[in-house]
């Protein structure tokens, strides 16, 4: 046995159509029909209204015609009778005018002449009074002839005193006939707009089919419900921009990424984000695949696609730990590379030492290792006499063992002196680390490679300064290298280069400074970076940073 189709089966199949074609059709012609039958009432409505005026106004102006003083003469001479001088006239009227009726009466509503003999005589059906009180009447009555359009005004004689009234009727019917015959010709014009009409409805309706690709309301409803959540669920930035480049898309991790907020849909791309990278690489003006921007304080990568209609969707993905864990990795190749070093240098050390024991030179050999060991606590103690922060004066120990390793020189300036106050300790690392080893890949392989570094404090105002001996910067490129992927290096294994100077300016302007570069007194590039209220303004606890940093050295000293 078959089962019974369900309640929306049967609409389905005899109801109400699901594609869309065929719903925006059937309505944009019920839409067409409807106004071409309310314009077609509209225009029949007044139509027939201005017909009675044009009837009425005519048989006024018939009766005023009629009424003259020597048909008022005729009147107050004679008797009614069907051969009578009033009789004749009022026919004679009535014939070449047309009229109905042509209606004579004295004061006292009774008829002169008439269409019918026989109401010759008798008063009026309709009442006379305002006419035989000076009144002009124009109306649409019913009488003994049947309804029609009338006229009605008093006659006059000679000295204007009123003896009676003319009554002048148009046949009702024959306006309704003027109508009627103006109906064909005002249906076929409709008839011809809802033609129009309707081809006009198919071609949009056929261009809407192409546009939903002849989906179902309910499945775009479906589709775009399904959108929305996988755009705000993804953790990945999208988005999308019209022909304009406005904005018409902005999706939850687009809005973090580009630290903007949801109400700058519809908004100019330029006017949300600013003048930069960002904005020439979402705009389309960089063109390439993983275009690396910067934004705030986040690497991303962008990916462009334009759509048909002249838009574009834009893809963004984070790439801010990844490549700081990259700049780690290089950290850590640049230190097991000098580890691997030491450790030559240090089982040759190891071997001097053992041979002047054997040869029992002791004090030579105590003068040796004094030597050794002096040269890394005179620069860790350099350090920490200038550099009060633990980290940073941490991180100045280890690139001067870095650059030691590798055949430079790291100095600090003799006007270095930075107060452990620092605001952001951890962000002023990265900056000095970024610089440094630019400054020690500039210099290396240059005769007496060296770098200079010079960190002062200007009240609150933290000024650095790193200057090396190697070629130094075009200065057509000065502005250039600050530009998120600008590099002279080798690509690395993790990926692209070309973030650290970059990330070095935003930090600074961040903060409200600035970050350039010039060319240094002896040669080679000079970078300085001023950060306004990098500095608390009270102490903060002492944390014993040349004790820290000491320990440190004393076990890295005690390792090799």
């Amino acid at each position: 046995m078959s089962p019974v189709p369900t309640a929306t089966a049967r609409r389905r199949r005899f109801g109400w159509p699901q594609r869309v074609f065929s719903q925006v059709l059937l309505m944009q012609l019920a839409i067409a029909t409807g106004v071409t039958a309310l314009a077609t009432g509209l225009f029949l409505a007044p139509l027939s209204s201005q017909l009675d005026d044009q009837a009425m106004r005519r048989a006024l102006a018939i009766a005023q015609t009629t009424a003259s003083p020597e048909l008022a003469d005729e009147l107050t001479g004679s008797r009614p009778a069907a051969d009578g001088p009033v009789q004749k006239e009022a026919e004679r009227i009535r014939l070449s005018t047309g009229a109905e009726y042509v209606v004579v009466m004295n004061d006292n509503g009774v008829r002169w002449s008439h269409t019918s003999p026989s109401e010759i005589g008798h008063i009026v059906s309709t009442d006379p009074s305002d006419a035989l009180a000076g009144h002009e009447v124009m109306e649409i009555d019913s009488g003994t002839l049947g309804r029609s359009a009338r006229g009605k005004v008093p006659l006059r004689d000679d000295e204007g005193r009123i003896v009676g009234a003319v009554s002048v009727g148009i046949e009702y019917d024959s306006v309704r006939a003027r109508l009627l015959a103006a109906i064909p010709g005002l249906i076929a014009y409709a008839g011809g707009a809802l033609a129009v009409g309707a081809l006009a409805a198919y071609l949009i309706s056929r261009r809407i089919q192409r546009q939903t690709h002849d989906l179902a309301f309910s499945d775009i409803s479906a589709l775009l419900a399904e959108r929305e959540a996988m755009l705000h669920g993804i953790r990945e930035g999208v988005v999308a921009l019209d022909r304009s480049g406005r904005i018409r898309l902005l999706n939850d991790e687009a809005q973090r990424l580009l630290g903007v907020g949801p109400d700058v849909t519809g908004r100019p791309l330029g006017e949300v984000l600013g003048e930069g990278r960002t904005t020439d690489v979402l705009a389309g003006r960089v063109s390439g695949e993983d275009l690396l921007t910067v934004r705030g304080s986040r690497v991303l990568i962008a990916n462009r696609m334009p759509t048909d209609d002249g838009g574009a969707v834009v893809t963004l993905r984070d790439r801010t730990e990844l490549e700081q864990l990259g700049r780690e990795l290089d950290s850590t190749r640049g230190l097991i590379d000098a580890l691997r070093a030491q450790d030559h240098e240090h089982a040759n050390r190891m071997h001097t030492l053992l041979g002047l024991l054997e040869l029992e030179m002791h004090e030579d050999a105590m003068e040796f290792v004094t030597e050794v060991v002096g040269v890394h606590r005179a620069t860790a103690e350099q350090v920490t006499e200038k550099i009060h922060d633990p980290l940073l004066a941490a991180l100045l120990v280890g690139k001067a063992t870095v650059a030691a390793e590798r055949g430079a020189s790291l100095r600090i300036a003799p006007a270095t002196l930075l107060p452990d106050r620092l605001v952001d300790p951890r962000g002023l690392v990265t900056v000095v680390g970024n610089l440094v080893d630019n400054a020690l890949d500039a210099a290396a392989g240059t005769p007496d490679a060296t770098v200079e570094v010079e960190l002062y404090a200007e009240g609150r105002t933290v000024v650095l300064r790193i200057a090396d001996s190697g070629p130094g910067v075009p200065a057509g490129q000065r502005e250039l290298i600050f530009t998120e992927g600008w590099s002279t290096k080798e690509l690395p294994v993790h990926g692209k280069r070309g973030l650290g100077l970059a990330l070095v300016r935003r930090f600074a302007e961040r903060q409200g400074g600035s970050a350039v570069v010039r060319e240094a007194a002896g040669g080679g590039a000079e970078f300085t970076v001023v950060l306004p209220e990098a500095l608390a303004e009270q102490p903060l606890p002492a944390t014993g940073p040349a004790q820290t940093v000491a320990a440190a050295a004393e076990k890295t000293r005690d390792a090799r």
